[in-house]
């Protein structure tokens, strides 16, 4: 489940804590908000914006096989 949570102190500090997106892509998601709510002074990155989506490759065990005639 992607979650954004937004903490507005009142001294006008904003944290944003972002899970359940791998990868950098929740920079993607979350750039259009921070434009809105000023510059970024600090960010300190999860270790899900480090972990690697997991692609899983299946050969056909037919195809790898070679029919000769000789």
């Amino acid at each position: 489940m992607e979650t954004l949570e937004f903490v507005i102190h009142p001294d006008g500090r904003v944290e944003e804590k972002v899970t359940g997106i791998v990868g950098s892509s929740c920079a993607e998601v979350t750039a259009a908000i921070e434009a809105q709510l000023g510059p970024v002074i600090s960010a300190q990155k999860t270790s899900e914006f480090f972990a690697q989506t997991e692609t899983v490759q299946q050969k056909d065990a037919t195809a790898a096989k070679v029919h000769s005639q000789w």
